[in-house]
């Protein structure tokens, strides 16, 4: 396997783009491999290279990538122009789909992005309450905005410090953090703090630093909690949305919040973002409300195309049937493979995510801290030369799309047992 061309390509990007890339997560050492093209389950870089993929643009391509479906939707919206600056018939339909699908919203704004949908979230939820602190789980990501970017405290409540260099420490003195899987920490936030928490926003399964699923009876005592204490509970749903279940995480585990962000699978690989929630916190923002969001691509033309063309596949097809059903197995599969070399590792995960971790399986992101995180990315290198494409890190998850066969499958195992040999 050879990679000089993506190897040349890092060497000048280095020069034009902060670190050689344009997000942080693609800058994998020594240099990156350079896509040419996707189709499926494969991924093929500029030196002719081609890997299963289980990255899937870290999460959306539940349906592959390339797939026919939304390929016809962005020609035949192409045909029809793809920005306007004013309302579409395709908005409407699509906020009617999601409100019939994700039983906690009644109604949606259509933003480009994740992190517009929970900066968006959190200030809905700040107007609506009249508060000003909110409180997130320790190591949970939602997005790259000020309020959010937060450094893991050490203990189990701190108040927040800035995770990032041009953030005012004042801005983040209103974010509380607790740890995932805690809810006496959760309890003892709200009650230090009482009538001063707007809202509580936490995935509902751990996504960037996992999967670390809810234990038993978890989520249901945060719902308790903060219904309790009037406040908003925004589940992320980012990752989980459309992924687990057609309505979310939130019908996966029966847990309904107040408000729900969503994004990757609904767009079907192109850029979207909903913030969606109770009529009674959503009329708050503008212009029928007093809470401002706005956006030039807010409901795009194509994104909105292809997010409808997206749920037409997953409901035709009954998509999260078959794949959960395969994430079982491949999970399956994985867990007797370490058992037969007698690795002390574990398999996470839920649905069509997965993870294998080198250590204990952690309950929160202080547990997950003690992963092997070097001997991860020693073992990503060499799946990699195998033909098999994971996320870079300890801390993202892996993700199964309908486009993964059972060669892969089998493939993808005889790759892990291969590597993980001592």
């Amino acid at each position: 396997m050879t990679c000089e061309k993506s190897k040349q390509l890092f060497s000048k990007a280095k020069n034009l783009l902060p670190g050689g890339v344009s997000s942080p997560v693609r800058a994998i050492s020594p240099y990156p491999f350079y896509t040419k093209s996707a189709s499926g389950s494969k991924i093929t870089d500029v030196d002719g290279n081609t890997y299963i993929d289980y990255c899937m643009g870290y999460g959306p391509l539940l349906l592959g990538h390339n797939h026919p479906a939304i390929k016809e939707a962005i020609t035949k919206q192409l045909d029809n122009g793809w920005l306007y600056g004013t309302p579409t018939e395709l908005e409407v339909k699509l906020a009617q789909r999601i409100c019939n699908n994700v039983i906690s919203v009644n109604m949606v704004r259509l933003v480009s992005t994740g992190t517009e949908a929970t900066m968006g979230a959190i200030r809905a939820a700040r107007g609506y309450t009249g508060k000003n602190k909110i409180i997130k789980i320790e190591g949970g990501f939602h997005g790259a905005h000020d309020a959010v970017l937060v450094k893991a405290g050490s203990g189990a409540t701190t108040l927040g410090a800035p995770d990032s260099l041009g953030i005012p420490p004042e801005f983040t003195k209103q974010t509380l953090q607790v740890p995932y899987n805690d809810i006496d920490a959760m309890v003892d936030a709200i009650h230090g703090y009482v009538g001063e928490v707007a809202a509580v926003i936490m995935e509902p399964v751990m996504g960037n630093i996992g999967p670390i699923l809810p234990m038993e009876g978890y989520l249901e005592e945060v719902r308790a909690v903060t219904r309790e204490n009037d406040i908003v509970l925004i589940f992320d749903e980012v990752i989980t949305g459309f992924r687990l279940a057609m309505g979310g995480a939130q019908e996966y585990y029966n847990v309904i919040p107040d408000m729900t962000t969503m994004g990757k699978v609904l767009g079907g690989g192109l850029n979207i973002g909903v913030i969606g929630g109770k009529k009674e916190i959503m009329e708050n923002i503008s212009p029928a409300g007093k809470v401002y969001q706005a956006g030039t691509f807010n409901g795009h033309p194509l994104s909105m195309a292809c997010a409808l063309a997206t749920l037409d596949v997953l409901e035709k097809e009954k998509v999260h049937e078959k794949v959960n059903l395969a994430g079982d197995g491949l999970r399956a599969m994985l867990r007797d493979s370490i058992n037969d070399l007698g690795l002390d590792y574990y398999i996470s995960g839920v649905g069509s995510m997965f993870k294998m971790f080198f250590g204990d399986i952690p309950a929160n992101y202080q547990e997950a801290l003690k992963c092997d995180k070097e001997g991860y990315f020693e073992f990503f290198h060499r799946m990699l030369k195998s033909g098999v494409f994971l996320p870079p890190s300890q801390y993202e998850t892996n993700f199964l799309s309908t486009t993964h066969t059972d060669e892969d499958i089998a493939a993808t195992v005889e790759a892990y047992e291969k590597n993980l040999r001592p």
